[in-house]
């Protein structure tokens, strides 16, 4: 979310209308070549990997059949936010940063500017507070969530996260809290009321909401790690079950190979449930770490960002800002940075995912679909034939 810089007025006595600048107390940042050219290095190579890697996110969603999935939608609209910051947001940044802090693009195009990059990074976001849901009521009710989670309803989900991050965009456009546009400053409201209105909706809310899933998602897996635990029985019944089988042989008498087949039924049917707790741990436990990840990102990118700009407006009044030049940028590129993140995570703990974006970038692209249909059944089929051995 823009925080544009705003700059100190030109000697002489100020218009009517314009605003006091001289009390933000801030600077233009004056940099030298080399300085220009390293930060405009490092800004370029932030935005172009993270317009490379959500475009391959939904390059990936949109070309494999498996990945074609209800719970997809949420991350294609993620990837989709992402890659409008990267092109709508980054390169105006990048060209203010390098002049200095001075906004280049006029007091029209700010407003708009502003409006598209709280919009993008409010649905990025909201995106990732709506998949936190998502993956705890995947966890938690496994059997009664997907019968829910069609098509229309993640479209229905995206169109509201698309709709709210737009309504924090539309006050300062019809003339409640208007943004600072004056002396080449474009610098997002400072009306106190909205910037509480805007920063809750946008960030401390959605942040609640993930960490509390997190929560519940960690004391679900924790819980599992407590009761998961094999069943007491001795350890020759665990080798694949091979000991039923020996013991039918060994007893020839009716009566002992009755009782042989009852303990051979009751161990398979210990060992199915057993294996049965262990699917379930995993996934609780994949959840929760990356869950846990993706939050940490999340907070660790975006957390001191809000917390200036929802101090800032009592701090410094609601006509300018007051905050230093450096810190601003620097906190608005780290949130910026999430965009980048973002893809990096689901890639790295989605094994399709991966594959996929390892093709596409060896530009290896025919017959995706097959292969991956072709590793899944021969997955389904090593779990099979485990089973069936232990049975």
């Amino acid at each position: 979310m823009t925080d544009g810089p705003s700059t100190p007025s030109e000697p002489g006595p100020p218009p009517l209308n314009a605003t006091n600048l001289t009390d933000c107390g801030e600077d233009i940042l004056l940099y030298g070549d080399t300085e220009k050219v390293v930060i405009g290095t490092v800004l370029s190579i932030i935005t172009l990997l993270t317009i490379a890697g959500n475009s391959l996110v939904i390059i990936s969603v949109c070309t494999v059949k498996k990945l074609r999935q209800p719970s997809n939608y949420l991350v294609v609209s993620l990837a989709a936010a992402d890659l409008s910051v990267a092109f709508a947001v980054m390169p105006f940044v990048i060209i203010t940063d390098l002049v200095g802090g001075e906004w280049l693009f006029g007091e029209v195009f700010c407003n708009v500017f502003i409006a598209m990059d709280v919009m993008c990074c409010t649905a990025s976001i909201m995106t990732l507070c709506v998949i936190s849901v998502d993956r705890y009521l995947g966890i938690t009710r496994p059997l009664t969530y997907p019968v829910r989670q069609d098509g229309k309803l993640m479209a229905k989900m995206v169109f509201v996260v698309w709709l709210l991050s737009a309504s924090i965009t539309l006050p300062p456009l019809f003339g409640w809290a208007k943004n600072v546009t004056v002396e080449r400053v474009c610098l997002i409201s400072q009306d106190v009321g909205y910037t509480v209105y805007s920063t809750g909706v946008a960030f401390y809310i959605p942040m609640a909401v993930m960490l509390a899933m997190y929560h519940r998602i960690y004391k679900a897996a924790k819980a599992s790690a407590q009761k998961h635990r094999f069943v007491d029985f001795p350890r020759a019944y665990e080798q694949d079950g091979a000991c039923c089988a020996e013991a039918g042989l060994r007893h020839q008498h009716s009566t002992k190979r009755l009782k042989a087949a009852e303990e051979c039924a009751t161990l398979s049917k210990l060992l199915c449930q057993d294996r049965k707790n262990i699917s379930i741990f995993k996934r609780e436990q994949k959840a929760a770490r990356t869950l846990g990840i993706i939050v940490g990102a999340f907070t660790f990118c975006w957390l001191p960002f809000f917390l200036m700009s929802t101090a800032r407006p009592f701090i410094c009044g609601s006509r300018c800002s007051c905050v230093p030049l450096r810190l601003e940028r620097t906190l608005l590129w780290f949130g910026y940075a999430n965009s980048l993140v973002n893809p990096l995570i689901y890639a790295f703990f989605n094994r399709d995912l991966r594959t996929t974006f390892w093709n596409l970038l060896r530009c290896n692209y025919r017959n995706i679909n097959r292969r991956l249909s072709a590793a899944s059944m021969h997955e389904a089929l090593k779990a099979t034939e485990k089973h069936e051995c232990i049975l």
